[in-house]
């Protein structure tokens, strides 16, 4: 596979300009597409190796996938406020970096048009968002929510999985910011009728998905300790298989250009 940083076009409401990483399949491995896009959305540290190992990881398994920086107008110590006030409204500018980079998979030569999205930590947060049919490029065609936060009540929750695409989701059962999340999640998309595979790890914090530690290495005793943050190698291989599995039945159907192409 090659791993690239792109530029990508910018959208009205969007950062003005919008950095992003790409990595494509190996043509040798994965034959010469078209492949299957997904947008990743990053961790609230932002682009760091961890995060572009994560794309490495998607494009070895045969999927285009693009993640668009969205602190590139300032870092994260300028964005992430904004970014997280984004979140929580389920629309602004975020949203609007995140769709570049969605339309920008639907425009190459190589993706069948079928997208999907994965998010970790603040990026689970926004695919949980973006599963649903009333945000920017919605719906995508499956989701992947990793230790993402919910809405704050069951109304709310059940609003946004009404009409959702399938969703996948990984939870550690250690990560005590987000106690009860899996379970709650599970059942809001049992009662939305949306095809789902919800899990917690009982071994596992927050990140966990994650190949190595990352974030301010002051805060990492802190973070571990509060949160279980870090590596759980056992826990993710057995998400990312079901990563996998999940993208696998749901971006891979008919494997033409799709609806949006």
């Amino acid at each position: 596979m090659t791993l690239r940083d792109v530029q990508l076009t910018p959208r009205p409401g969007g950062s003005p300009e919008l950095r992003g990483v790409l990595g494509v399949p190996s043509a040798a491995v994965h034959g010469g597409g078209p492949w299957p896009g997904v947008v990743v959305v990053h961790e609230a540290f932002g682009v760091d190796d961890v995060m572009r190992r994560q794309v490495e990881r998607l494009a070895e398994a045969g999927y285009l996938a693009l993640m668009p920086d969205l602190f590139t107008a300032g870092g994260a110590r300028k964005c992430l406020t904004a970014t997280f006030r984004a979140l929580a409204a389920g629309h602004g500018r975020a949203f609007e970096d995140v769709e570049s980079a969605r339309a920008q998979l639907v425009a190459l030569a190589e993706c069948t048009g079928r997208i999907g999205v994965i998010g970790f930590c603040m990026g689970g947060a926004f695919a949980l968002q973006l599963a649903s049919p009333s945000r920017p490029g919605g719906p995508y065609a499956a989701s992947s929510v990793n230790y993402g936060r919910l809405p704050g009540d069951d109304a709310e929750l059940d609003a946004l999985l009404a009409g959702a695409c399938p969703v996948v989701a990984s939870y550690g059962g250690r990560d005590a910011s987000l106690k009860g999340a899996a379970d709650r999640l599970d059942r809001g998309l049992q009662h939305a009728g949306v095809p789902h595979d919800v899990r917690e790890y009982p071994s596992a914090g927050h990140s966990f998905l994650n190949d190595a530690p990352n974030g301010p290495r002051l805060l990492r005793p802190v973070m571990q300790r509060i949160l279980g943050v870090g590596p759980e190698p056992e826990a993710a291989a057995d998400a990312w298989g079901r990563i996998e599995a999940f993208f696998g039945e749901h971006l891979r159907e008919g494997e033409g250009r799709g609806p949006d192409a």
